[in-house]
């Protein structure tokens, strides 16, 4: 049996959706279709059932599902044992979209170049969302927002950047503080149901600031490109370069307004530890550098 089956499985279990878990793995629906029939087969039962456009497991599905967690688990395990602690195996990591883009290319170029043996996979997602999956066991590391709450003690967290609010505007509008833009502009607020959104709305309340709220995102580099085209204003977190390329707006850095903190949240033990260990250093790594001004994506950044 091939152990890409059963993740496929648990994948589409876990997504509810053959076109989302598409979308999360970057294969084509009829590929993974494709496998579940191969792996039915296999098996002498059906395993999922659709339901218009979700997908659900049968009672069979159900029957096998968390010994197929076990299975692929330990599967994934077996790479990491037999290179007797040197970091090996597949590293399942998460990443915000802000993360996934503008730290994870160069923190597994450092990785791979220093470790070969080790092979990835890489689930985006919210903060929120990950720091589940990493408390779960169901990812060893994850690049998030951290919470406003304590961690677990089985977890490690490492900060690698600190991003302040900013207060961005379109260039066509006059440069005025930004709370009398605020008191008179559109406000495009970040989702309030993100942990770096709760950073923003936090700012708003404690400085009695009403806003004229019309759109409420979760995606900053689309906040960012909607002010540029002079659709509003908005406090966003300063993130991690690329920034969206022909932004013509105005970054106002606020002071007292708070701090997004990203960082590596991971599981301290585990088969897969040496790898994690190594991902956190190569984590820190590329934050020191960034930190040192060798990031070229910085200084390309058009909204500085």
């Amino acid at each position: 049996m091939d152990i890409r089956f059963l993740e496929t499985f648990l994948a589409i279990v876990d997504c509810g959706s053959i076109a989302e878990t598409a979308r999360r793995t970057n294969k084509t629906p009829a590929a993974l279709s494709q496998r579940i029939q191969v792996l039915e087969q296999e098996l002498g039962h059906k395993l999922i059932v659709r339901s218009g456009r979700t997908v659900q497991p049968t009672a069979a599905g159900l029957a096998v599902l968390e010994r197929a967690r076990e299975l692929v688990e330990k599967t994934r395990d077996l790479s990491a044992l037999a290179a007797n602690g040197a970091p090996a195996g597949q590293l399942r990591i998460g990443a915000t979209s802000t993360a996934l883009i503008g730290l994870m290319p160069d923190i597994i170029t450092m990785l791979s170049d220093r470790y070969p043996a080790i092979d990835y996979f890489v689930q985006p997602g919210s903060s929120s969302e990950l720091y589940h999956r990493v408390t779960a066991g169901e990812l060893d590391a994850a690049l998030i927002v951290r919470p406003d709450f304590a961690l677990p003690k089985a977890m490690g967290w490492c900060t690698i950047r600190e991003e302040p609010l900013v207060f961005i505007a379109p260039h066509s509008l006059p440069e005025l503080p930004p709370h009398a833009l605020i008191a008179s502009q559109r406000f495009i607020l970040y989702d309030r149901n993100q942990w770096g959104g709760q950073i923003v709305a936090r700012y708003l309340a404690e400085n009695g600031l009403a806003v004229r709220e019309w759109l409420e995102l979760d995606a900053l580099d689309a906040i960012a490109a909607l002010v540029s085209r002079g659709l509003g204003v908005a406090i966003v977190p300063d993130w991690a370069p690329p920034w969206p390329e022909g932004l013509k707006l105005r970054k106002v850095l606020l002071p007292s307004g708070g701090v997004r903190k990203t960082g590596i949240l991971w599981r301290r033990s585990g088969a897969r530890a040496a790898a994690v260990d190594a991902f956190v250093s190569a984590c820190r790594d590329v934050s020191l550098r960034h930190s040192d001004g060798n990031d070229p994506a910085a200084a390309e950044n058009p909204a500085n």
